[in-house]
């Protein structure tokens, strides 16, 4: 199911002439099939992961599988733009709860740090290759078959899930529940739609729009009330004393960083083979194959460079090597070569992805129980579609070319590198 949840980030983007070709989408419409997965996703998170924690993982993960289920099956018979719309934001919504319960789920049970260590390395690199493989897909099914099929190939997962996961995974709720933080749950979802909505809106309308500027204006306002909330809250829905676990803090910054340049470069390298390299949607997918066999391979190596050189350098190098293999494909021009020109970059780009995910993933769940597990996780995949969300405005939207964005994202890795070597401390090494 994460596989899925995440593929579906990125697997409409290949479809989308077509999807406006058949139900009538105007240009403003369009980028809404895109968006309204992002905001209902990036939006909701914080919320459901909380609940999650109150009202049992496994409900809310359930229940979020069974929504994203529905909603794909809506969008693959969708006649209308507005269902189309509809059902993708109700997939974000059904993501929203699965993700951190899902996490959080498999979080706890495996407790012992190298299990635990295997298990997110696990997850991390099917997350990895769910956003990378979307592409893939995506192009394989509306070449060859029909768009719809890119939202009915979720139906059999979610089934499955639906099926096995009762009988396999035992409930979890924290043991001591509060009452849910109503007003601090209003503010801060308040506060992250309106973000990613302003976010969101810059890539059609500029940063100069009133909209975009009243968006940012009002999530400013939301999180200074949400942080008064917090404050006086007997039972805040974030406990100012879970923010302040150092390595979970700095793990949660540095995948936005990341997930910033990955999501730009996960959007602007299908372009650019598309148009640059004039690759069919078919063909400009099966060059990504390799990008998954690279983050296999840097899931296979992530607990082992952790083992070797510990959790601080395993990320600040991942960054680096990261930024070297965006570099590498900022290169791609007309007429250049799929061996030489776009296999280097992809590469090393996608083992450094594969070995950081899971190192993330990690660092961001250290030391979180039953109590906190889904605000754990919550946080963690906010700061993944937060951060994809940012990298798409700031860096796809102020630059004006593909050379210069993906050379934005390789700085903004190297950047990250260098955050994370200077805030990450001797004792949160973790390594398993």
């Amino acid at each position: 199911m994460q596989f899925m949840l995440v593929m579906d980030d990125t697997v409409v983007n290949v479809a989308l002439p077509s999807i406006r070709a058949d139900l009538g989408f105007d240009t403003p419409g369009l980028v809404w099939v895109v968006n309204a997965y992002f905001l209902a996703f990036g939006g909701l998170l914080l919320l459901f992961g909380r609940l999650a924690d109150l009202l049992g993982r496994r409900r809310v993960f359930l229940t979020g599988v069974a929504l994203f289920g529905l909603a794909s099956l809506l969008g693959g018979i969708a006649q209308e733009p507005w269902q189309m719309v509809a059902g993708r934001f109700a997939q974000g919504a059904g993501a929203a709860m699965a993700a951190p319960a899902a996490l959080s789920l498999i979080t706890l049970m495996f407790p012992a740090p190298a299990e635990r260590a295997t298990a997110l390395s696990i997850w991390g690199g099917i997350a990895a290759l769910g956003a990378t493989m979307g592409l893939v897909i995506s192009g394989a099914l509306t070449d060859l078959l029909s768009w719809r099929w890119i939202f009915l190939i979720n139906l059999p997962v979610a089934a499955a899930a639906l099926i096995l996961v009762p009988g396999l995974v035992a409930e979890s709720r924290a043991d001591n529940r509060p009452r849910m933080d109503v007003p601090g749950a209003v503010l801060g979802t308040a506060a992250v739609f309106a973000l990613v909505y302003g976010l969101l809106r810059t890539g059609e309308v500029g940063w100069g729009d009133a909209t975009v500027l009243g968006a940012m204006a009002l999530a400013m306002v939301l999180v200074i009330a949400f942080l008064v909330v917090e404050s006086r809250a007997t039972a805040p829905l974030v406990p100012a004393a879970f923010l302040r676990v150092r390595v979970r803090a700095v793990a949660d910054g540095a995948t936005l960083v990341f997930s910033a340049a990955a999501y730009t470069m996960a959007f602007l390298l299908m372009i650019q083979l598309q148009t640059a390299l004039d690759y069919s949607p078919l063909v400009a997918g099966l060059a990504y194959l390799p990008y998954g066999a690279g983050i296999l391979t840097g899931m296979w190596l992530s607990a082992r460079v952790v083992r070797w050189i510990g959790m601080r350098w395993a990320i600040t190098w991942s960054f680096v090597a990261g930024g070297v293999g965006l570099a590498l494909l900022a290169g791609i021009a007309p007429g250049d070569d799929y061996a030489s020109g776009v296999l280097p970059g992809m590469l090393v780009t996608s083992v450094a992805t594969g070995l950081v995910l899971p190192m993330l993933a990690t660092a961001a769940m250290a030391g979180t129980t039953e109590r906190d597990a889904g605000l754990g996780s919550a946080l963690f995949t906010s700061a993944q579609q937060i951060g994809g969300a940012v990298g798409l405005a700031l860096l796809v939207s102020a630059t004006s070319d593909y050379a210069g964005a993906l050379g934005a994202a390789a700085g903004l890795l190297v950047f990250g590198a260098v955050l994370v070597a200077a805030l990450f401390r001797a004792e949160d090494a973790l390594a398993p």
